[in-house]
């Protein structure tokens, strides 16, 4: 039993927000059925899960046996429909979209709820520049922009701070956020560039993104690549974009990578950098390798947080205002 007061029952959510998601979700397969895409359904539930140092999956055991409920293989709740549509590309299916529940632990706050809705898409043939116009044309309708302004990680973080994020040390991105007076978690005092990069874009880049009208960010340090493909320049970077809306992320896309042995020592790499954190270490192997060697095809893969772009519409500061049960009325 738990307590409750007399009202826990009832959503968080207004009904005018309520009805803008149905009104929304609608507006969302018409935008993807008038572009040929086949809207898919893949599992929540698999041994497979992305394997990153910031994303940790819902672990859930397969129990066969109710008297023993913690007996069972483990499985892991998905933190995203990835591994999954990429197999459907690779069985020959060339235009997918999905609208899915995802999951990820210890991920609790105004912008942020365990349990939230993803709206992923991908279409073979597309490299970095399509993908982004795909994005532009769904985030204006969503967002009723007229247009869709685009910038370089390198740019706003030139612009923001007067650093180059490609190629600046680890001590001019300290002094540039002293010279910010932005506060260091206790954490930085042996930070890596990475941890550097995030904690700038967070705290001095960020909230200038999308200020006026929806922008979108592209072309990330290779060393945040995730599953993007890595453009071979000088410095290299990750064809990987995120558009922005008042400073909050509403979406992640790549150019997808297809080589299954970089994907295999990227997940080795992450395991690693999980195990010196003491996070649990994710199978790094998965079906998407089997599926990227039997060939998946050249293509762009965007994942669109629903619930955020809600809060975008509606001017919601928190989750909670456009989710009909949170976490803690779940």
């Amino acid at each position: 039993m738990y307590e409750t007061d007399d009202f826990d029952f009832l959503p968080t959510a207004s009904v005018t927000a309520l009805e803008t998601r149905a009104a929304v979700l609608r507006q969302l397969r018409d935008f993807f059925a008038q572009r040929g895409f086949l809207e898919v359904e893949t599992p929540l539930l698999s041994r497979d899960t992305v394997v990153d140092l910031h994303l940790d999956p819902l672990a859930v055991t397969l129990t066969a046996d109710p008297d023993r409920p913690s007996a069972g293989p483990r499985m892991w709740l998905q933190t995203s429909p990835e591994f999954a549509m990429k197999r459907l590309l690779a069985a020959g299916i060339p235009r997918i979209f999905q609208i899915t529940k995802a999951f990820r632990a210890d991920e609790q706050g105004a912008r942020h709820n365990p349990e939230f809705t993803l709206v992923e898409w991908y279409r073979a043939g597309d490299g970095l520049h399509e993908g982004m116009d795909l994005l532009a044309a769904l985030a204006g309708e969503l967002l009723g922009a007229s247009a869709v302004d685009r910038c370089s990680y390198r740019d706003a973080f030139q612009t923001c701070l007067g650093v180059d994020p490609l190629t600046a040390s680890v001590e001019e991105f300290a002094l540039a956020a002293r010279n910010r007076d932005v506060v260091l978690p206790r954490s930085m005092s042996a930070a890596t560039r990475d941890e550097w990069l995030n904690l700038l874009l967070a705290e001095c880049v960020e909230p200038h993104l999308g200020k006026t009208r929806p922008l979108i960010l592209f072309d990330y340090p290779a060393s945040q690549a995730a599953l993007a493909r890595v453009r071979d320049e000088y410095p290299p970077v990750a064809e990987r974009f995120e558009l922005y809306v008042h400073g909050m992320e509403l979406a992640n896309g790549y150019h997808e990578l297809l080589d299954p042995s970089v994907l295999m020592a990227r997940n080795r790499a992450a395991n690693a950098e999980r195990a010196a954190r003491g996070k649990c270490s994710l199978p790094e192997q998965s079906r998407l390798l089997a599926a990227m060697r039997y060939g998946l095809p050249a293509c762009t893969g965007v994942a669109l947080g629903l619930d955020r772009v809600l809060m975008a519409i509606t001017g919601a500061k928190h989750i909670r205002e456009v989710l009909a049960f949170p976490l803690d009325r779940a």
